[in-house]
């Protein structure tokens, strides 16, 4: 049974080199006792997906002028995540304010060929069934 994902849950990208926070505003009111619960939809980068410091991916357009800059030898450049889609899978048998709940195994993906993982969904005993 996944652990449902609260505000403060720590995030990898793929792409980063450090790790990110995930941050759930309290628009759902929906909370463990303590922490606002997150949803599919808390996928908003910078609002709800925090940088992971710098990006080492090709795809961005940051990295990829500053390696051809420095005569094609990778040069990452600070992380702006770049997610334009919801978490997948969530739990669409739990809903807050008819959202699917977002579990720990849910990925989301990054435009720049990240995809942005939960390490810790800052629960440990909230499971979805």
């Amino acid at each position: 049974m996944p652990l449902m994902v609260v505000n403060g849950a720590q995030l990898a990208c793929t792409m980063g080199m450090a790790p990110g926070v995930l941050t759930v505003l309290p628009a759902n009111m929906v909370t463990n006792g303590v922490l606002p619960m997150a949803t599919i939809m808390d996928s908003a980068p910078i609002v709800n997906i925090g940088t992971f410091a710098m990006c080492q991916s090709p795809a961005n357009p940051m990295v990829a002028v500053a390696t051809a800059a420095a005569m094609g030898v990778l040069t990452p450049m600070p992380c702006i995540p770049a997610t334009t889609a919801p978490w997948v899978p969530g739990d669409p048998m739990v809903t807050y304010n008819n959202l699917p709940a977002l579990t720990a195994p849910s990925t989301c993906n990054c435009l720049w060929m990240g995809v942005i993982s939960i390490t810790n969904p800052g629960t440990t005993n909230v499971t979805d069934k």
